[in-house]
């Protein structure tokens, strides 16, 4: 009897549980494409509650998001926009918070191609030059930042391949498209290291710090799982992944 009453105790947590599941519409930059999936993955698993991803460029996010789009959760590619939404009275100010700090890598899928100092870049043996579209993607604008800190932007401006967001800038490369470009390190590095092709990791003082915020936004307030998520961002099993994928935290 006591082992059919503890039987009946679990069922009924179980079913509790699941009934207080939820789901949240979360926009996502680009370049936090893997490392999200794993963490969501995670995040349903601990929690019952499901993450619905969407992958863009944050400046995309953030013009949907001022006209209605119905995200209840954000994670920048930077930290202006989601502060933005705080002054414009879209997201909750006590929510914010820097969730990864990025680093910029210069990537291209041919092995040895670039060398580990970037003297590639001042060698112009190249056609085309990949970046996100600096006017919407953080790490675009960490791109043009970085080659007008080195005095190489006049020189090889006429050879840039504008992606529509880090992952589109990404594939250009992968392609074949352009021979090198400027990505994010999650999307170059896996298991801790380069996966495939060269890169220089672009030091830190050649651009400003890229600081990723995520945010609750207005829509989000009142969900469990849209709370849940952004707690869950900051514990230890989220953190992990974020610095395998060679996030600064």
């Amino acid at each position: 009897m006591h082992k059919f009453l503890s039987l009946l105790g679990l069922l009924a947590f179980g079913v509790s549980a699941h009934s207080h599941a939820a789901e949240v519409k979360v926009a996502v930059a680009a370049n936090f494409t893997a490392p999200m999936q794993r963490i969501a993955a995670q995040f349903e698993r601990d929690t019952g509650h499901k993450a619905q991803l969407a992958f863009g460029s944050s400046g995309k996010f953030y013009a949907q998001i001022k006209n209605g789009a119905p995200f209840q959760v954000f994670l920048s590619a930077d930290d202006d926009k989601p502060a933005a939404l705080v002054q414009e009275g879209l997201a909750a100010a006590s929510s914010r918070f820097t969730y990864a700090i990025g680093r910029l890598v210069l990537w291209s899928a041919k092995p040895g191609y670039v060398d580990a100092k970037g003297e590639v870049l001042k060698g112009g043996g190249f056609t085309r030059l990949a970046l996100a579209n600096p006017k919407t993607a953080p790490y675009g604008a960490a791109a043009v930042e970085t080659l007008a800190r080195l005095g190489l932007l006049a020189s090889v401006e006429a050879k840039f391949v504008q992606g529509e967001n880090i992952a589109q800038t990404q594939q250009f490369i992968a392609t074949g498209n352009a021979e090198l470009g400027f990505v994010a390190l999650s999307q170059a590095m896996q298991d801790g290291k380069i996966a495939s092709g060269s890169a220089w990791l672009v030091p830190a003082a050649l651009h400003a710090p890229i600081r990723q915020d995520a945010v609750l936004l207005d829509m989000g307030r009142g969900n469990p799982a849209a709370s849940a998520l952004l707690d869950y961002l900051k514990g230890d099993k989220a953190r992990a992944v974020i610095r395998a994928y060679g996030y600064d935290l």
